[in-house]
């Protein structure tokens, strides 16, 4: 990947956040959503309480992840529902209907990377580096014997 294909990809990115982002206001808006003050619940709202380590059980981003975690789940489902797994069978998977399953899980997916406090550039970050210790993981034969979280601690 080249340096201007990097940048495109992060505008990308990018953009993909503030969509979401501007769709999430709007569905708290539309549903007429507060925060535990009263006062309406935006994204900001919640990417800050990370930033100010308001990270109980009942603070915003709990919350928040907790139900894009179970949307993501109920996505899923929904994807695999449309993937076939018969093998003798002459159907064919509906890949458009796939594929629109798949983005609603991104939709999800772009919305609890915002409650955890992640930005474009800090997914890239964290992406390459995670992306590291999964190769040098498979270059050292990682299995469960050898398993171990160390590897994951220095990923900020």
């Amino acid at each position: 990947m080249t340096a201007s294909s990097n940048e495109n990809s992060i505008d990308m990115l990018q953009k993909i956040f503030e969509m979401q982002t501007d769709l999430n206001n709007y569905v708290f808006s539309k549903n007429n959503l507060r925060d535990q003050t009263g006062k309406a619940l935006d994204m900001e709202a919640i990417f800050s309480a990370v930033n100010n380590d308001q990270l109980k059980v009942n603070d915003l981003p709990n919350t928040w992840l907790a139900k894009y975690s179970k949307a993501m789940s109920e996505e899923l489902i929904e994807l695999d529902e449309e993937l076939l797994w018969k093998w003798w069978s002459k159907d064919e998977i509906d890949i458009q209907n796939i594929r629109v399953e798949l983005i609603d899980v991104l939709h999800f997916l772009v919305s609890s990377m915002i409650c955890a406090g992640l930005t474009p550039d800090k997914v890239f970050d964290i992406y390459c580096k995670k992306h590291s210790v999964n190769l040098n993981r498979q270059d050292t034969n990682y299995s469960n014997s050898t398993k171990t979280e160390s590897d994951n601690k220095g990923i900020v």
